[in-house]
């Protein structure tokens, strides 16, 4: 409880003055002159003018309320690197246990820095914010980080943490530390197919002396591309080929070195995606026909091809008597096509084409070898698949994968999908396929059989309508009926032609989303999913490693046919990899080489100007006989020294709350005008004798 007197006068201020320089005047000229009852006039004088200021007495209830002490506690992932998870955790053991010891003092702890929190880096002094947000600043004790020292959000100065009382760091790595880490000077984003970029990086060496060259290796996409010997601390460069559209994860390594840290900094990587330039198609239409413009339409709808376009109007066999020199037709540049510049194309579509005279024998061998050597080839069959001047009679059938055996089925069929069509991404899930279809009917298919590939959809009387198939390193495509156009008119509701017509032609180009077998690894936030693509009943088993080199078994589940996956939480940033045998997949959990992994050697750097301007201290807690050395926790005013020797300081403030408050006036009410009157009537009293 505390008292203190207070006024409240009953004339304003200057009056209240006057008055007192009159009183006092009056009181001078009493003594001076000495009369009878004069001590007692002046008494009776001072007491009205006090009662003029109208004085009271306080009495002020407080309640003491305790001093915070945070205690922040680095959880990022280079906390768990030799020990220091351990060291850690005795360390925040013994400090609070220290603290709470003292009195009036509150303890919180503050965790920070831990993985998969959204950001990238270690960040405690935002964490110790948001913990004593609803704190006063009279009552913050101090703060005491137990970390490596590795931390990216420290202040400029202490004015930006809107309190004012001692830090003090407790270290949890060692002295001497040595590491080595990959750092990328030159990353990339985009890149051509089939072309190269490069890739700059370089080797830093932090607590190893001497630069011994060191052996880097490089990968894309798991399989290595390039080996060279570099120096550390000098910029150096890798050449990578972008093989394929979609994203190349690149991995750059460098050989370990005795007693580092970590190899986890020593293999850093990036994601190039890769960029088609414009796919060319050569579309050739053997007559005019009614599907010819569905062809034509969709592909020169698509920004990402380059379309040729050759239509035979006028086959050699056709004698009119029209002289040559009076016909508008453009002549088929058949040796520039399929001789000097057929690699330059990415796909080829005979559409409705029959031999008629025009493309020599040695061209069809020409084309089944650009196949085999990577190429691809479409053939949308009509009846013209059936008769004389067939394809399948030329040298293009060795890689035909459907050979025709009779006629042309006329006949009214719905389109089906095939068990295997369903489990393929070409066909699979094509709007409108259910138990039955959705989509309207065709009206005649190529009486053939299938000799290799993949049957996906099957047309009247069962027989194959769309065929796929692999032929060495190229792809080849039957689609055995020319009435897709039925469904691009909207024939009865027509149906998903633009669907079944470009993943066909994509698939050919080797789209990496079409392939019918593929592991895929995709991350998002924390969490990762593993997706196998397989015709098979059953997926291989997937492997997942970690970025700390910890490997787990995925059991993967079936979604759709042919599809299988599995989700998983991860607590570790950085690249993932998964395998099967056959397939690699890699994606990089977090921000790609986070700043958490690209210094890892403890260091009092960065914490010491803070601590240094609050009055605090850095010490590591292990010691050189590797004893851990947790200081003693006092309780100091403000403006002493806050550490020593073997004891760390806290501030201890003399906050409080007011429980309640009291005011007696002292002349106010019948107490007031009794002392008034009493000393007026011992004044008169005196004088009257």
């Amino acid at each position: 409880m505390d008292l203190d007197l207070s006024f409240a006068p009953l004339l304003p201020l200057p009056a209240l003055i006057v008055a007192a320089v009159l009183a006092a005047a009056a009181i001078a000229a009493l003594i001076f002159v000495r009369p009878r009852g004069a001590m007692l006039r002046g008494i009776a004088l001072a007491l009205l003018l006090l009662a003029i200021a109208n004085p009271a007495i306080n009495w002020t209830e407080r309640d003491t309320v305790p001093n915070v002490l945070a205690v922040v506690v680095d959880r990022s992932a280079s906390q768990n690197l030799d020990g220091r998870d351990e060291r850690t955790a005795e360390a925040r053991r013994l400090v609070e246990e220290r603290a709470r010891a003292l009195p009036n003092m509150e303890v919180r702890i503050v965790e920070g820095g831990a993985p998969g929190q959204g950001s990238d880096g270690t960040e405690l002094f935002k964490a110790l914010q948001a913990a004593l947000s609803d704190v006063p600043p009279d009552r913050v004790a101090g703060a005491v980080f137990i970390s490596d020292g590795i931390v990216h959000d420290v202040p400029p100065d202490l004015q930006a943490l809107g309190f004012k009382a001692p830090m003090h760091a407790l270290l949890s790595g060692r002295e001497n530390e040595r590491d080595r880490r990959v750092v990328l000077t030159a990353a990339p984003r985009f890149g051509i197919v089939e072309r190269t970029q490069r890739v700059g990086f370089r080797v830093d060496d932090v607590g190893i002396s001497g630069e011994e060259p060191v052996t880097v290796i490089a990968r894309r996409d798991g399989e290595e591309i390039a080996r060279s010997v570099v120096i550390p601390g000098r910029n150096a460069s890798v050449e990578v080929p972008i093989a394929h559209a979609g994203p190349n994860v690149v991995e750059i390594e460098a050989s370990a070195v005795d007693g580092e840290l970590t190899l986890a900094n020593n293999r850093t990587a990036l994601q190039i995606e890769g960029v088609r330039e414009k796919l060319r198609v050569l579309l050739v239409s053997g007559e005019p026909h009614s599907g010819e413009r569905t062809w034509r339409n969709l592909l020169k709808a698509d920004a990402g091809v380059d379309l040729v376009h050759f239509t035979i109007l006028r086959p050699p066999e056709k004698q009119d008597g029209t002289p040559i020199n009076e016909l508008s037709l453009i002549a088929f540049p058949t040796r520039e096509l399929f001789v000097t510049r057929i690699q330059d194309f990415d796909l080829i579509i005979f559409d409705r084409y029959a031999r008629q005279g025009i493309l020599p024998m040695l061209y069809f061998d020409n084309i089944a070898e650009y196949v085999r050597n990577g190429g691809a080839v479409l053939v949308a069959a009509g009846p013209d698949y059936a008769g004389p001047g067939s394809l399948s009679e030329t040298p293009l059938a060795s890689v035909l994968p459907a050979e025709p055996i009779g006629g042309v089925i006329e006949q009214r069929f719905k389109p089906l999908v095939t068990d295997a069509g369903k489990r393929h991404p070409v066909t699979r899930k094509l709007p409108g396929d259910g138990t039955v279809p959705d989509w309207s009917d065709w009206f005649r298919v190529v009486e053939t059989e299938t000799r290799e590939g993949q049957t996906l959809m099957s047309g009247a009387q069962d027989r194959p309508l769309l065929v796929l198939s692999r032929e060495e390193e190229g792809r080849v495509a039957v689609l055995l009926s020319d009435q897709a156009w039925l469904w691009a008119r909207g024939f009865e509701g027509g149906g998903p032609h633009l669907d079944l017509l470009r993943r066909t032609a994509h698939w050919l180009m080797k789209e990496p989303d079409l392939e019918e077998e593929a592991l895929r690894l995709r991350a998002s936030g924390g969490l990762l999913t593993v997706e196998r693509q397989t015709m098979e009943d059953t997926p291989p088993q997937v492997t997942l490693t970690l970025p700390s080199g910890a490997t787990r078994p995925i059991t993967l589940q079936q979604t759709e046919p042919g599809l299988f996956t599995a989700s998983l939480e991860t607590g570790e940033v950085g690249l993932h990899r998964a395998e099967d045998g056959t397939f690699t997949a890699l994606v990089n959990v977090g921000t790609p080489n986070p700043r958490e992994f690209q210094e890892v050697v403890s260091t009092a750097d960065r914490l010491q100007p803070v601590t240094d301007a609050s009055g605090g201290s850095v010490r590591r807690l292990l010691q050189g006989s590797g004893s851990l050395d947790v200081p003693r926790i006092v309780a100091v005013r403000d403006g002493t020294r806050a550490y020593g020797a073997d004891w760390i300081g806290v501030r201890q403030a003399q906050a409080s709350t007011v429980r309640g408050l009291d005011i007696f006036p002292l002349f106010a009410g019948f107490a007031g005008f009794i002392l008034l009157i009493g000393a007026l009537a011992a004044a008169w009293a005196r004088e009257g004798r």
